[in-house]
């Protein structure tokens, strides 16, 4: 806990300066970065903050929306060690994020992401009905639709994010990097475990569509467009509609290099 902790604080530190900065530099962004960075405790409260201003203009309100996140952050570790690992595989994946501060205020992959995370424990603590609240607030504003139920490890790239979409029955592992347009779906209107099982370290390219109770293998990467069918082996390229194996990934860990070229190798399709 107490190297969690100083990686935390450490994270908080550059946030906050970060925040100090960009306040001077941009006087028109002062008064939100005050609010959301520059007067809260502890990166957590300033991420239930920033969420909260996003959700909390409907039915609930958005102090009661900030209370329930926070009450998840501090109730659950897993959450505050997945949101910490979150923020730094953004920053050193996606060149468009220069700094920590950048997913916290602009990104909308990491909104939603970690407002799944809130969603997913509320359903886990018996509280259905709220989780699938937070879930329908975010396909509105963040279009992204994440079933509150669906599994996610730490360390997730949710790349633009935009039409994102996740069964329920669905999990994702750690350092997993998933760009726009992905959807992890059933085959139809079975019930029980129908959903796609992503190991550690899979890249996803734009617009794949995972389809039915399969099995991503560790480090493998699905090119873009690709229609997945059938189990991916670990390492394994496949691209196409229906996807085929086309070659061994070159990358051991493809979503955190983040190299979405295909390269044609000698492989054995059985």
């Amino acid at each position: 806990m107490k190297n969690f902790q100083k990686l935390a604080d450490s994270v908080w530190s550059d946030v906050s300066r970060e925040a100090r900065d960009t306040a001077d530099m941009e006087p028109a962004l002062a008064p939100l970065l005050k609010e959301v960075v520059l007067s809260r405790g502890d990166i957590f409260e300033s991420i239930a903050t920033r969420i909260s201003r996003k959700l909390g203009h409907n039915a609930v309100a958005e102090t009661d929306i900030f209370e329930i996140f926070l009450e998840a952050f501090r109730s659950d570790e897993k959450i505050r060690r997945n949101i910490i690992a979150d923020i730094i595989a953004i920053r050193e994946r996606d060149p468009a994020c220069t700094s920590y501060l950048h997913s916290i205020m602009y990104f909308k992959g990491f909104q939603s992401i970690t407002s799944h995370r809130v969603a997913h424990w509320l359903w886990e603590n018996d509280r259905k009905h709220l989780a699938y609240y937070i879930q329908s607030l975010c396909s509105e504003i963040f279009a992204v639709d994440i079933h509150p139920a669906a599994k996610f490890g730490g360390g997730i790239l949710l790349d633009h994010a935009t039409s994102f979409v996740a069964g329920e029955t669905s999990q994702v592992d750690d350092n997993v990097s998933i760009l726009h347009e992905v959807t992890l779906g059933g085959t139809g209107n079975e019930e029980g475990d129908r959903h796609p099982k992503v190991k550690s370290d899979v890249l996803i390219g734009a617009g794949a569509k995972l389809i039915g109770n399969i099995v991503i293998g560790k480090g493998a990467k699905i090119g873009a467009g690709s229609v997945v069918l059938d189990d991916v082996p670990e390492h394994t390229t496949v691209v196409g509609v229906p996807a085929r194996p086309v070659g061994t990934a070159p990358e051991d860990k493809p979503a955190r290099v983040m190299n979405q070229n295909v390269i044609y190798t000698e492989i054995d399709i059985k």
